[in-house]
């Protein structure tokens, strides 16, 4: 399988999220993908969750209920380990959907809402790190 050159940065849309043209960095640092979520609320064996961000363009959804998610340890860059949710979603590049994992985490204060990690980029991808938006710039020209 031929793996697709993505640069640092790029636009994508998740779509089970109702989120579209969301600005993402590409993180090989990070091991898992995040996502900015402003407010969960664990009621019923259910995630209710709202991905909205007046700084984020693209997050105005509404709320989303997940009746299938866990819980992961993640460890920041700066070494401190923070237990989040995490939720199966899918996400668009290159015009093809792929299944991604993604834990929770409040980004409202970060460039970008999103970081796409290792794990997802794995087989799939090969970060060119002097290229920006090659996913979004290939279907939307």
């Amino acid at each position: 399988m031929t793996k697709k050159i993505i640069g640092r940065v790029d636009i994508v849309d998740f779509p089970k999220l109702n989120l579209k043209q969301v600005a993402v960095k590409i993180d090989t640092g990070a091991y898992t993908s995040a996502i900015h979520c402003s407010n969960i609320i664990e009621k019923d064996n259910q995630l209710i969750c709202t991905f909205e961000s007046e700084g984020h363009k693209g997050f105005k959804s509404e709320q989303i209920i997940f009746n299938a998610y866990s819980r992961t340890d993640v460890k920041s860059s700066n070494g401190f380990k923070e237990n989040r949710y995490k939720i199966k979603s899918e996400v668009i590049f290159f015009g093809k959907t792929y299944k991604i994992n993604l834990t929770l985490s409040t980004r409202d204060d970060m460039k970008f809402p999103v970081l796409i990690g290792r794990q997802f980029l794995s087989k799939k991808f090969l970060v060119d790190v002097n290229m920006e938006n090659v996913s979004f710039n290939s279907t939307h020209q």
